[in-house]
């Protein structure tokens, strides 16, 4: 059903949520006052209104969200694509338990909307491979998807 439009997340998004994945995340570039979009995959969803990801606390998406905090998450999911909107804040400028220096983002969600186009369906979801060391990725992975399930 295209352009339905929730205050939270439905079910079978916040369930896709609740494993790494594939989504693209849109903010407002602090230098340009433009459009910025990046491919990310450690998120979360901590309950039907809140989002958690992770990034480098160096990434241009943390100066982006300090600036403006409004972001927009797309996922391809449940047959469909939703764009989730909301407010954005650093809730953690470099996670616990975690080798890298990540910040843990915190999304409140405001909107989340069916913006497929009329009469389709997705098919096939985006999928994707690490390309450096398999045991390494899934150890990194697990441990963010624990500090971000436990923050």
């Amino acid at each position: 059903m295209a352009n339905q439009v929730e205050p939270k997340l439905i079910k079978p998004l916040y369930d896709e949520l609740q494993k790494e994945r594939f989504v693209v995340l849109a903010t407002i570039d602090f230098e340009t006052g433009g459009p910025n979009v990046n491919a990310i995959s450690w998120i979360y969803a901590k309950d039907d209104e809140t989002i958690y990801f992770a990034i480098d606390n160096r990434s241009r998406i943390v100066q982006n969200i300090k600036n403006n905090n409004k972001v927009v998450i797309n996922i391809i999911a449940n047959e469909s694509t939703y764009s989730i909107s909301g407010e954005a804040s650093v809730k953690q400028e470099k996670m616990e338990g975690v080798p890298l220096k990540l910040a843990l983002i915190e999304v409140k969600i405001k909107e989340v909307r069916d913006v497929m186009f009329y009469g389709s369906k997705i098919v096939t979801e985006p999928e994707y491979d690490k390309t450096y060391d398999k045991n390494a990725a899934a150890r990194l992975d697990k441990q963010v998807m624990d500090a971000m399930k436990n923050a």
